[in-house]
């Protein structure tokens, strides 16, 4: 997903962060980045918004459930693939 505007970190780069971001399991200086690109973002602020409404679904759900480590790391590297997929994806499309 992009918005179409030039911005300093990619809107596909925010959007595969946005759990990271939400489980305050990235780096400050990253946090940054991606507040800001979420201030000035309409499109990744609505989707942010959206993941943050199923995070906190899936935890009054749960409870205090939390998944496995490797549970975890599994999923994390599947999204991060699938939204390596989708990125290639959309630019052969593009061409």
């Amino acid at each position: 997903m992009s918005c179409g505007e030039p911005h300093e970190t990619d809107c596909r780069e925010v959007l595969a962060e946005v759990y990271l971001y939400l489980d305050l399991e990235c780096g400050e200086e990253r946090r940054t980045l991606i507040r800001h690109h979420l201030d000035e973002c309409g499109p990744c602020l609505r989707e942010f918004g959206i993941e943050q409404e199923v995070k906190a679904l899936v935890a009054r759900c749960c409870g205090n459930e939390t998944a496995p480590d490797q549970l975890r790391e599994r999923l994390r590297v599947r999204l991060t693939e699938l939204v390596v997929f989708e990125s290639t994806e959309s630019r052969e499309l593009a061409e």
